[in-house]
């Protein structure tokens, strides 16, 4: 189960973005339709029959260096960009009617749900993930917000300009950890 973070300045540049993979097993999904054929048939064309079937790519593995296996999307980066850039629109009808800061869920594109958060100064946190957990998600974003304004509060990092910060990389990981 994956989570992807961006951070988007007021005119929607992206200053920092995260691929959080959680431990956590994800929810039982509706059976796929290589759930129905024998184990034999679908090994080659797992991928296939899944992204046929419109069923989660959650249960896909992908092997990393080291020889692990790492559950995850299963989706390339670009669209994973391309579903949170086309939510931009939706966020900013929300914005205009809720005045809140916390969005909750504002959009979604198959398996991924778009939750977003806006601060006071128009900046954009937007978290695509695959399952329902509005009170971490809110936890997570006043962490992550909290730990933006301190950056900001850094004399030497420049307003909307990228977050290259290790210090910043690391604990945004780990409130991401706890949270999601």
């Amino acid at each position: 189960m994956s989570h992807h973070l961006f951070l988007l300045s007021p005119s929607d540049t992206p200053i920092y973005s995260l691929t959080h993979y959680s431990t956590k097993l994800p929810q039982p999904t509706s059976s796929s339709l290589s759930s129905n054929l024998p184990t034999w048939s679908t090994s080659a064309f797992a991928g296939t029959l899944t992204a046929l079937s419109g069923a989660s790519s959650a249960t896909q593995s992908h092997h990393v260096q080291g020889g692990a296996v790492r559950m995850g999307g299963g989706q390339d980066r670009h669209v994973i960009q391309m579903i949170a850039n086309a939510s931009l629109d939706v966020i900013e009808d929300v914005m205009r009617k809720e005045s809140a800061m916390y969005l909750k869920s504002v959009d979604k594109f198959n398996e991924w749900t778009v939750s977003a958060f806006v601060t006071p100064g128009n900046m954009k946190f937007i978290l695509l993930h695959e399952t329902k957990n509005d009170d971490g998600i809110r936890s997570f974003f006043h962490d992550v917000w909290e730990l933006y304004l301190k950056t900001m509060l850094n004399p030497f990092h420049t307003a909307h300009s990228p977050i290259r910060s290790i210090v910043f990389d690391t604990r945004v990981r780990a409130s991401a950890k706890k949270y999601l």
